[in-house]
């Protein structure tokens, strides 16, 4: 069970107000960066830590109105950013927003692939409509982005830049929990991916890591609508107390300011309480 809380106030926190306190990462300055489900949770976070450190940043989501009013609040605190909005499920929309993202910032060299959906249920209930989201968000449209993006990133990557292409997981991917198989399925086959894909862009120079977060405090959770999976989400979070957005942000942020030569291929991070 990862990314996930049902305590909307924690998580509006968490999306609205800076974390002064994070590390800087000068490496970053200069560089355009894609990040996707950046509506809210580690995706908001994300892009707020990239703009801070002088990054570009492509704000991707559907939520047009959310993803507006992040891309006012980097610009108003000296960054850059553009809104684009997109659904990872349909191929035309993302190749719009590669496009816009093109015309507005030029060729992205840092992709964050953060979009996803967690919905746990038995799997006796047959929920095929929960299913299908899972799979065409968490892997075919991690891999629908991938497609729009990886000749920037190539290219970036033959000028003699960093070019980083960055998977959000799941502990999930490795750990099995009950009514979480179809979720976990989807995150195995993401961690699968990345490990496959440094094989046939490492060797051209683009990095790809694969981050594995467990418990943290994002909005996935109030997406479950089965109410005894919701508050047993709820009394772990009580009993070992999550990430934060910010903390898999600043990860992520550290990972790709690395020297060029650098990959942290496979990163697992969890709540200093969580087995």
């Amino acid at each position: 069970m990862t990314n996930s809380t049902t305590n909307t106030a924690t998580n509006t926190a968490t999306n609205t107000v800076t974390n002064t306190a994070a590390a800087t990462y000068p490496a970053l300055a200069g560089r355009t960066a894609v990040v996707t489900g950046a509506a809210s949770g580690m995706g908001a976070a994300t892009a707020r830590l990239l703009a801070a450190n002088g990054a570009a940043v492509a704000l991707l989501a559907r939520r047009e109105d959310r993803l507006k009013a992040l891309a006012d609040e980097i610009v108003e605190a000296g960054g850059r950013a553009v809104a684009v909005a997109v659904d990872v499920t349909d191929q035309a929309s993302v190749d719009a927003a590669a496009a816009r993202v093109r015309t507005e910032l030029g060729r992205a060299d840092l992709l964050v692939n953060n979009a996803g959906v967690m919905l746990p249920n038995p799997i006796e209930d047959g929920r095929i409509d929960e299913w299908a989201r899972m799979i065409d968000t968490n892997v075919t449209g991690a891999l629908r982005v991938i497609r729009a993006f990886t000749a920037d990133l190539l290219a970036a990557a033959a000028d003699g830049g960093a070019a980083d292409l960055v998977d959000i997981s799941s502990i999930g991917a490795h750990v099995t929990f009950p009514n979480y198989a179809v979720y976990g399925a989807t995150k195995a086959a993401l961690s699968h991916l990345s490990a496959s894909l440094r094989t046939e862009l490492g060797p051209r120079d683009v990095r790809v890591t694969n981050i594995e977060p467990g418990l943290t405090d994002t909005e996935l959770g109030t997406h479950i609508d089965n109410a005894a999976l919701s508050g047993e989400l709820d009394g772990m979070f009580d009993a070992l107390g999550p990430l934060a957005a910010t903390d898999v942000a600043d990860l992520i942020a550290y990972a790709t300011s690395r020297p060029r030569h650098v990959n942290l291929r496979q990163l697992v991070v969890l709540p200093t309480r969580q087995a």
